[in-house]
């Protein structure tokens, strides 16, 4: 059992350099969250992607990439977020891990707005409750999901939004494109009717 909530990424060691460093301070004064707010679950409501890391036997992490549809990963209720785990290439690092250590870390970035959320947790694998599963999957999305991945929320935070780099997505470009092609066409519109009005071919 933790003290604070941000005990579970500020081990010792890490408060000890924290310390020599001159960032203690500071750092204790953050406000961690272990609930899932409002403001989270709007967040995670628009997620396309997440990385997802898990812990190994011989203490090797291993990170992946999750992605579907925006908001696959779902809010159950303050504590508890699960996805649908959709087949992939067969290797099952991810599942093979957690079947000896629960821990795991999900990484959250909007490239757009230039906000990145961290997230502890534990995580159990679901294989048995179809009713989970279909309440996970989205039949408009091409993933077969193989399982539920539940995650009982420890600890978030909110990461610090310098160097994230300003990537958009292919709908929001899409967006932005159709209004410009728009306009470009109605001021091409406009400049032939005043060519034929000044009588210029």
């Amino acid at each position: 059992m933790t003290d604070r909530i941000s005990d579970v990424a500020f081990t010792h060691a890490v408060k000890a350099r924290q310390t020599r460093l001159g960032s203690r301070d500071s750092q204790d004064r953050r406000d961690w969250q272990d609930r899932v707010t409002p403001e989270l679950a709007r967040f995670l409501s628009a997620r396309t992607s997440f990385y997802f890391a898990t812990v190994s036997e011989t203490g090797h992490p291993y990170m992946q990439h999750r992605g579907g549809p925006p908001g696959f990963l779902k809010v159950l209720d303050d504590r508890s977020l699960a996805f649908a785990d959709f087949t992939g290439n067969r290797q099952y690092i991810s599942t093979g891990n957690l079947d000896g250590n629960d821990r795991v870390h999900l990484f959250f970035m909007d490239y757009a707005n230039a906000s990145r959320i961290k997230l502890w947790g534990r995580a159990r694998i679901v294989e048995d409750d179809p009713d989970l599963l279909e309440r996970l999957s989205d039949p408009d999305y091409r993933g077969i999901a193989e399982r539920a991945i539940v995650i009982t929320v420890e600890a978030w935070d909110i990461n610090c939004p310098q160097h994230i780099p300003a990537l958009h997505s292919e709908d929001t470009i899409r967006l932005v494109t159709q209004k410009l092609t728009r306009r470009i066409a109605e001021l091409e519109a406009e400049n032939a009717e005043l060519k034929q009005w000044i009588g210029k071919p």
